[in-house]
């Protein structure tokens, strides 16, 4: 196990996308947020079936900062129930890891 996690968080549209990702690494709460296009989310909602276009955010970030970039995506995300799973990273490039946790601030 390391100290960085990998979080995925779905958008509704490539804005809403963009201003999480952005909010989130200028804030030091993220390291690095990856924004991929032209994610399709069946689900149900409401008692309803949805198929919708949607965008991916993975975001890398540290096990200490979740609490507070958890609470962040919520306060600015659109959705009332905002996907938000973290996942551990077991390993990964030392050098990249180190990079990601030197990025991140200490959460308040």
């Amino acid at each position: 196990m390391t100290d960085v996690v990998v979080i995925l968080v779905m958008a509704p549209d490539g804005e809403s996308g963009a201003t999480i990702a952005r909010n989130l690494v200028e804030s030091g709460l993220a390291a690095c947020v990856n924004r991929v296009l032209g994610v399709r989310s069946v689900y149900r909602w409401q008692g309803e079936i949805h198929d919708d276009a949607e965008e991916l955010l993975i975001i890398k970030t540290t096990a200490a900062g979740v609490e507070a970039l958890t609470e962040r995506v919520l306060q600015i995300h659109p959705y009332e129930v905002p996907e938000i799973i973290v996942l551990p990273v077991v390993a990964g490039s030392n050098s990249y890891l180190e990079w990601v946790i030197s990025q991140v601030g200490d959460p308040e």
